[in-house]
């Protein structure tokens, strides 16, 4: 059995939950991508994360769709919120430009699977641990191959 080091497990749960932050960044800081939850605005960030039921009930008036990302519990405004109409309480990735808390969405896709497919690559990454080390997915593959184990820490 393969022995991995726990420090290592939650450096490399950061770089994926992190990573993808910076990785859907391109040459313009404003453009990427951006996932998380549609939502009506007429809760908190708090309420969301709760996932009260207000959050994403239909037809309040007044209300605007934005995608709540729970990682960062940031919320924003879809613009234009078309491709989000009928998505409510839906796992969705948007990708546009984005301009203090609004989401010029270029595309919007919903959540069909987690995490990569059964004999997909993991993508490269490089990563200091918490010891300073820099660490890549070189670094961390044992002999009979890597295992990634992803856990979501808990906001207690």
């Amino acid at each position: 059995m393969m022995r991995m080091n726990f420090p290592v497990i939650c450096m490399v749960a950061f770089v994926f939950a992190f990573g993808s932050t910076l990785a859907g960044q391109s040459e313009n800081p404003n453009s990427g991508w951006w996932s998380g939850v549609i939502i009506n605005n007429n809760c908190t960030a708090e309420e969301a994360f709760a996932e009260a039921p207000k959050c994403t009930e239909k037809d309040v008036p007044g209300a605007k769709l934005v995608l709540y990302d729970d990682t960062t519990r940031q919320m924003y405004i879809l613009d234009p919120q078309e491709p989000a109409l009928g998505h409510l309480g839906d796992s969705m990735t948007a990708t546009g430009t984005v301009e203090g808390n609004t989401i010029h969405v270029k595309s919007l896709k919903m959540h069909t699977s987690i995490g990569l497919v059964v004999g997909e690559k993991a993508p490269a990454f490089s990563a200091r641990d918490q010891f300073g080390k820099l660490q890549t997915l070189e670094t961390l593959k044992g002999p009979k191959g890597t295992v990634l184990l992803f856990f979501r820490s808990a906001d207690w």
